[in-house]
C-alpha cells in the first residue's frame, strides 16, 4: 500500500491569529498544511479563544509575544479583521520581521498584508492582497499585482479565500525548495 506523499514532514509553521480573523482562512490552511505533513501551532495575541468573522473560534497554541520565530520554518497571516489588531501589536510586527530577515517564507492572504505594511516589509517588493487594500499596499511602495497568488522571493500573498488553494501551494513549494532545518 502507498503511503500518502507528505512533502512538509518535519516543517513547522506558525500561524497568527487574532479576533474577526476570516474563518477559511484559517481553517483551510490548517486543514491542508497539517495532511501535507506540517506542523502547524496556532499564536494568538494572548492564551483565550479567539473568534473568527464568520463564526468560528480557535483555541490557539500560545501566544505570539512567547513564541520563537527560530523554532519555525515559516508563518502565515490570514485575513479579514485580524491584521488590524496583529499589526499594532510590537511582538507581532518583531515575530514578522525575524522571517524577514532570514529570507523565510512569510505568507499573507487577504488582508494579512497589512501586518506587512506595519512592519515595513513591502517596500519594493510585489504582491498582491484584497482589494480594499490595494491603495495601501502601493502606498508601503509594493508594487501590486491582480493576481491569485504573488511570490516575490521569501513573500507569499493571496487576495481572497478563492485564492486558498494556490496560496497552499505556494507555501508547500517555498518550504520544499527551502533548507531543511
Amino acid at each position: 500500500m502507498n503511503q500518502p506523499e507528505t512533502p512538509l514532514a518535519g516543517r513547522r509553521i506558525a500561524l497568527l491569529v487574532a479576533p474577526m480573523y476570516r474563518d477559511e482562512e484559517v481553517f483551510e490552511p490548517l486543514t491542508v498544511l497539517r495532511a501535507r505533513g506540517a506542523s502547524v501551532t496556532v499564536l494568538g495575541l494572548d492564551g483565550a479563544a479567539v473568534p473568527g468573522k464568520l463564526g468560528g473560534t480557535i483555541e490557539p497554541d500560545g501566544r505570539i509575544v512567547d513564541a520563537r520565530p527560530d523554532d519555525f520554518d515559516a508563518v502565515i497571516i490570514p485575513g479579514g479583521q485580524a491584521p488590524e489588531r496583529l499589526r499594532l501589536d510590537a511582538a507581532t510586527l518583531a515575530f514578522v520581521r525575524e522571517f524577514a530577515r532570514r529570507g523565510a517564507p512569510i505568507a499573507a492572504i487577504c488582508h494579512g498584508p497589512q501586518v506587512l505594511i506595519s512592519a515595513d516589509l513591502l517596500r519594493g517588493r510585489r504582491a498582491t492582497c484584497y482589494e480594499g487594500i490595494r491603495d495601501d499596499v502601493k502606498l508601503a511602495g509594493a508594487r501590486y499585482e491582480d493576481a491569485p497568488v504573488v511570490i516575490d522571493g521569501n513573500l507569499i500573498t493571496s487576495r481572497t479565500p478563492d485564492d486558498l488553494p494556490p496560496f497552499h501551494d505556494a507555501i508547500t513549494a517555498a518550504l520544499a525548495a527551502s533548507p531543511r532545518p
